[in-house]
């Protein structure tokens, strides 16, 4: 026994030797001519031994056939319970997967690409949809709302075409869709201050 890794605990006896049961499985597991030599065996717990093969198949250096066999108080027969594939110390394995904002590097961006913001970007902030109330800090205040509802117009005679009205509160949904702010996110009074002092800053407004 070579590769294998051995706990403090003693291995039973017969989930041990049972070498040729869980090759067996392995094999079943397994397409056919891929299991390779025992490595070795590691005791899980009383009377539960997972053994190791080796995987020839190509793709998988370093990868080993696992298989866990046990057997039940005063029970002489020993039992499969699970087989797999799983990597062993040297195995090829692919890299972590990095967040696509790690991963991003000069020249990986061009004009016109956008990119997701965080879900807490400071910089945006929910956009209106005329059911709630206006964020504090959205475009769209409250003093447009009582401006647009206090506002008053005269009735004169003439088809109801002509006729001036009362401005209502959907009007300021006219507006925020004139506007984009019925988008899911728009951007806050911070993120118009941060996006000001770019412009400043830039090639000015």
């Amino acid at each position: 026994m070579s590769a294998a890794t051995t706990r403090s605990r003693t291995p039973d006896r017969l989930c041990a030797e049972a070498v040729d049961l869980a090759r067996t499985a392995a094999e079943e597991a397994a397409a056919p001519g891929v299991v390779g030599e025992h490595e070795g065996m590691v005791s899980e717990g009383d009377r539960v031994v997972t053994h190791y093969f080796a995987c020839k198949e190509m793709g998988y250096r370093g990868w080993r056939w696992a298989v866990t066999v046990a057997r039940a108080s005063r029970a002489k027969i020993v039992t499969v319970d699970e087989a797999v594939l799983l990597p062993g110390p040297d195995a090829l394995l692919a890299p972590e997967w990095v967040p696509w904002s790690e991963r991003l590097r000069p020249g990986d961006m061009g004009p016109g690409d956008l990119l997701p913001t965080d879900a807490e970007d400071l910089r945006l902030e929910p956009g209106w949809t005329g059911e709630d109330e206006p964020p504090p800090n959205s475009a769209v205040s409250h003093e447009m709302a009582d401006l647009v509802e206090a506002e008053d117009a005269e009735v004169t005679a003439g088809p109801p075409a002509e006729l001036s009205t009362v401005p209502a509160r959907g009007t300021i949904s006219a507006v925020a869709e004139e506007l984009g702010l019925r988008r899911t996110r728009v951007l806050s009074r911070y993120g118009l201050h941060v996006a000001a002092d770019r412009w400043e800053d830039g090639y000015g407004p």
